[in-house]
């Protein structure tokens, strides 16, 4: 029976066309493996699997997942991260890829958890520190995978010298929407994502402003867990909804309900941007 493998160009001109071929065929490709995203086990033969190449600074691992949970493409990772994630994947999950041809490694700096359910800070050039905190919100009766970032300090315009905060202009102008309600999902920004690999939250990537593979916005220190029901949610909607805040506008709250209302207040006040943001290539 033929193998329902999906190798995008990107991923073919990463590994090369002989490898991608070998694959197609069957050559090297799993009998079954555990889905890169939801965990999960797949099995190329009964269900579209797709090819997800990890590229970090020196080396590259081919992992498998559900065409439903993740397209075929391209990430960039730190070596760091690779690794982790070579020895979460294990077995048949990963396959060893050809030497990257174009690997770009995703810039990172030390970061520190906060105590969220997901939270690891990111250094900004300003030197103000991105916590960033995972939770489900309910919209319309539904609920939605969120991240929420708030900055530890005001984040000024790159090149200036002034003591502003332009955290939220900065991402307005990168297509975020100001909200002063959360009564509707927000509309999809596209060329920015949502990593989520190997169960676990990566990073946030945005447009490379050079041009070709997008780079980190934020990135986690080390892979991040989220709960089953944040993980599920993400996959069901194939996307993230992320609220940002300037310093001071939501803090720290423990609850999830707590959350809502930090929110909502925030939203109220004119202080809160929104998108959502597609898992990583999508």
């Amino acid at each position: 029976m033929p193998r329902m493998l999906d190798v995008s160009n990107e991923v073919r001109a990463e590994i090369g066309d002989e490898e991608a071929d070998r694959l197609l065929a069957g050559g090297s490709a799993p009998g079954g493996y555990d889905c890169t995203s939801c965990r999960t086990p797949g099995d190329p033969e009964q269900e579209r699997t797709s090819t997800v190449l990890f590229i970090g600074d020196e080396t590259a691992v081919l992992a498998f997942a559900h065409s439903t949970c993740l397209p075929s493409q391209v990430v960039q990772v730190t070596e760091e991260q690779l690794q982790g994630a070579v020895r979460s994947i294990g077995g048949d999950a990963a396959a060893p890829a050809a030497p990257a041809q174009n690997a770009q490694a995703a810039q990172t700096a030390p970061a520190q958890a906060a105590p969220h359910q997901v939270a690891a800070p990111h250094v900004m050039p300003e030197q103000a520190v991105l916590g960033v905190t995972s939770g489900l919100v309910l919209i319309a009766g539904e609920l939605h995978p969120a991240l929420v970032v708030e900055p530890t300090a005001p984040v000024a315009r790159p090149g200036s010298l002034g003591s502003g905060d332009d955290f939220l202009p900065l991402l307005i102008e990168q297509g975020f929407m100001p909200v002063t309600e959360l009564s509707t999902a927000p509309s999809v920004l596209h060329g920015w994502s949502v990593l989520l690999a190997v169960g676990q939250l990566h990073a946030v990537l945005q447009p490379n402003p050079n041009g070709g593979q997008p780079v980190a916005w934020w990135q986690a220190h080390q892979p991040l867990q989220v709960t089953e029901g944040w993980r599920a949610a993400a996959n069901k909607h194939q996307q993230v909804l992320l609220f940002a805040a300037p310093v001071g506008s939501i803090g720290r709250q423990p609850r999830e309900d707590l959350l809502r209302d930090a929110l909502d207040r925030t939203a109220a006040n004119g202080r809160l941007v929104t998108a959502a943001l597609p898992l990583a290539g999508l």
